[in-house]
């Protein structure tokens, strides 16, 4: 096998136990599962799995080792990130009562897009990843194959997990949706989350 099974057994409970630690990706999933319901969920779900896969792709390949090497590349793309996330946030305040699920939602491939974007501006993600996936690798077998096994094992649990707070925050927000103030609330919450989003990537070390 590319990863030794035993390896693997170890990698795995390891892997589930940071994607269940809330992040950025968990929020931002929450979030338009609240404002947007299941399909929207998902949808921000799977473009915050495209991210990583990149992100395994970059750190497999060593680039991610230079981010970590040059401050400015890496405070570029942190406050690329924060930008982005302060334009979603006022998208969001702005927007008006959320009713999950109508046709008036936001489009599911922008959705995609916005989750993508906002976990590839993220430069721990890579920095993150770097750090953990080599602890499992054995550098006298196939190295970047063992990344990219390790990768989509951990990019799964991801999925699996970000999967279950979208159709939880998705059932929460069509409940308080029925209500028109809180469905004028559900906006204001989506937009709080990502505003504090862009405050914790403002101010995180880059460590």
């Amino acid at each position: 096998m590319i990863v030794d099974p035993l390896t693997l057994a170890a990698f795995i409970p390891a892997g589930l136990a940071l994607n269940l630690t809330p992040g950025a990706d968990m929020m931002f999933v929450l979030a338009q599962g609240l404002r947007g319901g299941p399909r929207a969920g998902m949808a921000a779900n799977f473009g915050i799995a495209a991210g990583c896969v990149v992100h395994v792709a970059i750190a497999a390949l060593g680039l991610a080792a230079l981010l970590k090497a040059h401050p400015a590349a890496f405070e570029a793309i942190r406050w690329g990130g924060v930008g982005y996330l302060l334009w979603l946030a006022w998208n969001n305040l702005r927007a008006g009562p959320v009713r999950p699920g109508t046709a008036a939602a936001m489009p599911l491939p922008r959705i995609f897009r916005d989750a993508l974007v906002v976990n590839l501006l993220n430069p721990k993600v890579a920095l993150f990843i770097l750090a953990f996936l080599p602890q499992f690798v054995d550098p006298a077998g196939p190295v970047l194959a063992q990344f990219v096994v390790l990768g989509l094992v951990f990019n799964l649990g991801g999925l699996l997990v970000n999967g279950a707070v979208a159709l939880t925050a998705a059932g929460l927000g069509a409940r308080l949706a029925r209500s028109d103030g809180l469905s004028r609330g559900l906006g204001r919450v989506s937009g709080a989350i990502l505003a504090a989003l862009a405050l914790r990537l403002a101010v995180m070390e880059r460590g």
